[in-house]
């Protein structure tokens, strides 16, 4: 059986008027599969999910993942649910640490709870924030997680995300829920914000209208960029995968750039006259904020599970970000 071609079902989909959310709906769609978005507007926008509104086989409905009801009743119907509902973006998460506390915890108990009562598969969009400063690139899925001290907002995000997976885990092994956790390295493409601190929507957005180009910290920090639409259909990939139930699953690209070196190439294909301007982390976010120097996946175990890992090189990832931007 081909891994990227889904059999035809019925998916839920929280947190679905997102980025990464309104690709998968679109994606799914497109392989005949029936879609439902709950998503209460917090970050994801509407405006995400209006093409889609009218297609055969999609629904959407408004409202917080946390409304036990609601909820029961959307997981009823599906056959799957994908929960991508979470608090995302650095600047939100050192702005406001106990909304990302509890709607990562929360929603996920919320999932996970009316999921096990109907035995419905659950795949869970984790984050590779949750390697902390773990500096044993590239990281693999078994390696520790090493965080920063608790008076660091910063760390709350990548400390209930790794609460999500264990509870997650729990259900699995205490409960036989099937799970799968898919730990994603910087998903970015088209309808992504910069809203909430993403750096490359922010970049070009930067870039476009001239401003300066601001990098964080020293710049020398490195990343790997995945394109969002090679990202869900790993996504749906490993809900079609039995081997991956149970298992933490990294979905990343190899190719690693320095954020300094990605504020250069956004410069340059954008053609913008562009200063690019280096802003110290203690007046980006906080004082004391900490990052790590390297955020590099080992998707090996991707590869062997579904045949299939984002290859897109970051050239071709930022000139689709910028034809976006222009086009809206």
């Amino acid at each position: 059986m081909n891994q990227l071609q889904p059999r035809a079902t019925r998916a839920l989909i929280t947190g679905g008027a997102g980025f990464i959310g309104s690709h998968l709906s679109e994606y799914l769609l497109d392989q005949g599969q029936e879609v439902h978005v709950v998503d209460d507007l917090s970050t994801g926008s509407i405006e995400n999910i209006d093409g889609l509104r009218g297609r055969a086989g999609f629904g959407h409905t408004i409202a917080d993942v946390r409304e036990e009801p609601l909820l029961a009743e959307l997981v009823d119907r599906a056959d799957v649910v994908y929960h991508l509902a979470a608090a995302v973006g650095v600047r939100l998460i050192v702005e406001n640490p106990v909304r990302t506390i509890e709607t990562n915890i929360g929603c996920t108990e919320v999932v996970l709870k009316m999921a096990n009562k109907k035995r419905k598969k659950v795949v869970i969009a984790s984050t590779s924030e949750v390697y902390g400063k773990n500096d044993a690139v590239p990281f693999q899925e078994d390696h520790d997680l090493v965080m920063g001290p608790t008076s660091k907002a910063r760390w709350s995000y990548a400390c209930s995300k790794a609460i999500d997976e264990f509870l997650a885990l729990a259900y699995q092994r205490a409960r036989g829920l099937p799970v799968v956790i898919a730990r994603l390295f910087n998903t970015v493409g088209p309808r992504q914000t910069g809203r909430y601190g993403m750096v490359l929507p922010t970049f070009v957005r930067q870039a476009l209208m001239g401003q300066p180009i601001t990098v964080f910290g020293d710049g020398n920090q490195s990343r790997c960029f995945s394109y969002v639409g090679e990202v869900v259909k790993a996504l749906a990939a490993l809900a079609e995968c039995p081997e991956a139930v149970g298992q933490v699953v990294n979905v990343g690209g190899r190719e690693e750039i320095t954020i300094a070196g990605l504020a250069e190439l956004v410069k340059k294909l954008t053609g913008s006259t562009s200063a690019i301007v280096k802003v110290p982390y203690d007046q980006a976010y906080e004082e004391g904020f900490e990052d790590m120097a390297r955020r590099l996946p080992d998707v090996s175990k991707l590869e062997r599970l579904v045949g299939f890992s984002p290859a897109m090189d970051i050239g071709a990832i930022v000139e689709s970000v910028v034809a976006d931007f222009r086009e809206r």
